[in-house]
């Protein structure tokens, strides 16, 4: 009966010293946490519970969790720190400002910078991509026009239509000279109205008389903007198809936000496309 025991006892005395040697490797992966028996729940009554004791340590037993549920794309739990889904190009000023490990949500099919890459990498940003918003993935012919005063910002504005993956076509004017902003304003709009342009855009002192002007052209909604609600509710409430900045009025970063969001916004509710129809009913009374 003394040698039974003793051999109990040998083979105890193997398992601690095995179990002491192998921990340390192991708990480098994940944090050694005991499992509360109440909380630990199994398929069957036959699996032991993780807080069972070892049947020759008389010891609890622990476990180490390490990564056993890696996060997948479809948990709806984790904070999104950013969606740029409107955006078909992304810079690194979409990127800049994440906070290392976050999620960034962008379209499918868009493309991302040099530098901006080398933020994500750098950060460990994890990329999320969704489907496109409607209206906003599509690249657009986007009609451009400025007076003088307009002219810096219109070249700004082109770089940044090509970042989001648009076209253009540039009405002008091609230098600081002073010309007349009328002029521009309608070839702009009649661009839109004839269907050779989905969208364009007009920049002048103040905005105002680009609006003004290009409103004449039968079938043209320009809409004057200050800021980005504006700009969102041009677009969702009255389907405005041309949009006049001020460049005077606006910095070239608020520029880049309203046009951003403009040119991502859409008409949505019928209740708004029915009033739209009543400014065209409107329209069709006064023609010739």
């Amino acid at each position: 009966m003394s040698d039974e025991r003793q051999t109990r006892d040998r083979v105890r005395a193997l398992v601690r010293e095995v179990l002491n040697n192998a921990l340390p490797a192991e708990e480098d992966a994940g944090s050694s946490i005991p499992i509360d028996e109440t909380r630990a729940t199994t398929a069957s009554s036959d699996v032991p519970s993780l807080q069972q004791q070892d049947a020759l340590t008389n010891e609890p037993r622990t476990a180490r969790i390490s990564n056993i549920a890696p996060a997948s794309a479809s948990d709806e739990n984790k904070i999104v720190e950013r969606d740029e889904s409107a955006k078909m190009v992304l810079t690194e000023a979409d990127v800049r400002g994440l906070e290392r490990g976050a999620r960034l949500r962008i379209a499918e099919g868009a493309r991302l910078t040099p530098l901006a890459a080398d933020i994500v990498r750098e950060q460990n940003i994890e990329l999320v991509r969704r489907p496109v918003r409607r209206g906003s993935g599509q690249a657009k012919m986007i009609a451009l026009g400025a007076d003088h005063g307009g002219f810096e910002m219109k070249e700004e504005l082109k770089k940044f239509l090509d970042e989001l993956g648009h076209r253009t076509r540039d009405f002008g004017t091609n230098s600081t000279d002073a010309v007349d902003y009328p002029d521009f304003a309608h070839a702009v709009a009649r661009a839109v109205a004839d269907k050779e342009a989905d969208l364009g855009i007009v920049i002048d002192g103040a905005g105002v008389g680009s609006a003004i002007t290009a409103n004449k052209v039968p079938g043209v909604r320009a809409a004057a903007c200050y800021s980005v609600v504006v700009a969102r509710n041009s677009r969702e409430h009255n389907d405005a198809n041309v949009l006049t900045l001020g460049s005077k009025t606006i910095t070239k970063d608020l520029m880049c936000d309203i046009v951003r969001a403009w040119i991502a916004t859409e008409i949505s509710e019928e209740r708004h496309r029915k009033r739209v129809a009543k400014i065209e009913a409107v329209e069709r009374q006064y023609k010739n």
